[in-house]
């Protein structure tokens, strides 16, 4: 090209670089500008607090019908509009973060675990229940409080359950280890009756082994199960998981469930105070979030979801879900499972979910978890945006934490503890410990817990990643077009507009919001799914 012709287009050149760096500059504020509210000013517009059929509340004034505690409501999708864009981030614009940390209303629901009237005292005893309990701390803890249930029902005194010791984890705790034994059995006294150990004198040939039916109701254990005393002293049950029915249950036993649950099963000593020092080192950093980050290796193996790994990792996973007999699925598709909402969110997926909440990168977040699947390469993203992650390992020394390692259900305990305890909890994946802390959460007093919509994000992160791919090759196309000659004038409009459709996604959203998606989160701040603006 003519000298002449060079120094003539040279201003438009760096015209077009300027807008470009304009452009990027005002992405970045934008990514601080705009940011979704908890949801707090639509509380008004929704039905009650819900309330886990196990969790059991009733509403404090007279005249209300006690069976509504059973059944749950349904989360509701919000529409976006300017006038709920609007009223996300104020009357003028400006994100009030506050509202992150407020209280969510109680809405009259308070503890119901008094058993009515014509409760009696445990009737005389027709034999001994063992009992196996199988998996995790939560699932574990879960099937034991069935099983007080069970017991009650089958009129059997309950032996002091053994814990799992066989999973993946190989945890040789006792129950004692891990949960208050002497309080467990003095605080069911008027329930049932509970003893350590099984008697010497009972004979080996007097016990029966089975697997009872999962989410069996009263009927099936009246019926079937306790017939097996006329032949039997001694029923043990292999299994805890999911052994009794959450509904149509008399609403005694479902309180006596959570009497279980919430009263009698309580943390050993030495648990409870390593948990309670915990919490207060967290308190020293101010209001905290507790995450739930289930990226561990056990958790991706089983689920088969390898987003963001490497192609060693996954293979590393899929061997590992192999060689796991008691696991039945061996044969994943880790994209189906992503796209269908089966995956947990990747620290990486997490930072960016936070940001679009509206947290300060100053946020405290403690990660509730067992080690991270990769360790920093993987949680590298997610400490760039919040740089105060903080875990066990970072509130206690290694002497304190020596009698906790290789016993992973007191690890677990600790990090129940610090969630319950939390300003806010947030798990990744609604797992047996997602419930257990949301459940513990709203039942001594309706603390907030936010839990992503996984499928409405997996599907906002695919649209935002092929969305990217798509800008980068319009800018790296627009600057070699730029720096090659042509007719500006002519071509800039049209790919000015090719871009605001790229960026816009038909949500009538700015030019200047670059690539704004939405995502979904449903908290039980107030029982529904609300829409919140990510921006990047």
């Amino acid at each position: 090209m003519p000298t002449a012709v060079k120094r003539r287009w040279r201003p438009v050149v760096i015209l077009r670089r300027l807008l470009i760096c304009a452009i990027t500059g005002i992405a970045l504020m934008a990514l601080q500008s705009m940011h979704a509210n908890d949801g707090i000013n639509t509380a008004n517009e929704v039905g009650k607090l819900p309330v886990h059929h196990d969790a059991g509340s009733e509403k404090s004034h007279s005249g209300e019908n006690l069976m509504d505690e059973f059944f749950p409501p349904h989360p509701l999708k919000v529409p976006l509009t300017t006038h709920k864009i609007s009223k996300m981030n104020g009357e003028n614009g400006n994100f009030n973060a506050e509202k992150l940390w407020k209280p969510a209303p109680n809405r009259g629901y308070v503890p119901c675990t008094r058993p009515s009237s014509t409760y009696t005292t445990p009737p005389e005893s027709r034999g001994y229940l063992l009992v196996n309990a199988n998996g995790g701390l939560n699932q574990m803890a879960a099937g034991i409080c069935d099983m007080v249930a069970i017991a009650r029902i089958l009129n059997a005194t309950l032996v002091v359950p053994s814990l799992d010791k066989h999973s993946f984890w190989k945890d040789s705790s006792k129950f004692s280890d891990v949960f208050d034994e002497n309080h467990f059995i003095k605080s069911l006294a008027s329930d049932i009756k509970i003893i350590k150990k099984l008697p010497e004198e009972v004979p080996k040939n007097a016990l029966i082994s089975m697997y009872f039916r999962s989410w069996s109701s009263v009927e099936y254990y009246e019926q079937e199960i306790a017939v097996l005393w006329d032949k039997y002293q001694v029923i043990r049950a292999k299994k805890t998981d999911s052994r009794l029915a959450n509904n149509n249950l008399p609403p005694d036993i479902q309180k006596l469930r959570c009497r279980a649950c919430y009263e009698a099963l309580r943390f050993a000593p030495h648990v409870e105070s390593m948990g309670k020092f915990l919490v207060d080192r967290m308190r020293s950093y101010g209001r905290y979030i507790a995450l739930h980050l289930r990226f561990e290796k056990d958790m991706l193996a089983f689920s088969g979801c390898t987003h963001d790994l490497s192609q060693e990792e996954a293979e590393e996973l899929k061997t590992i879900r192999e060689n796991t007999t008691w696991w039945k699925v061996k044969d994943i598709d880790p994209i189906e499972q992503r796209t269908k909402g089966y995956c947990p969110l990747t620290p990486k997926e997490v930072g960016i979910f936070l940001k679009a909440l509206g947290f300060p990168s100053s946020t405290p977040i403690y990660i509730a978890a067992g080690a991270i699947y990769g360790g920093e390469s993987h949680l590298s993203d997610l400490r760039t945006q919040f740089p105060t992650l903080i875990d066990k390992e970072k509130l206690a020394s290694p002497q304190q934490l020596a009698p906790f390692i290789n016993h992973a259900s007191q690890l677990a305990a600790l990090d129940y503890i610090v969630s319950v305890e939390s300003d806010i909890f947030i798990p990744t994946y609604s797992g047996n410990m997602a419930r257990a802390v949301e459940g513990r959460r709203r039942f001594f007093g309706h603390r907030i817990t936010i839990s992503p919509d996984r499928l409405s994000f997996s599907c906002s992160m695919k649209l935002r990643e092929d969305q990217l791919k798509k800008i980068n090759v319009f800018l790296m196309e627009s600057m070699n077009y730029t720096e090659g000659g042509g007719d500006l004038l002519v071509d800039e409009k049209a790919r000015h507009q090719e871009l605001r459709g790229l960026i816009d996604f038909d949500l009538k959203i700015p030019f200047t919001r670059i690539l704004c998606l939405i995502v979904y989160a449903r908290g039980t701040l107030h029982g529904q799914t609300v829409p919140f603006l990510l921006c990047r």
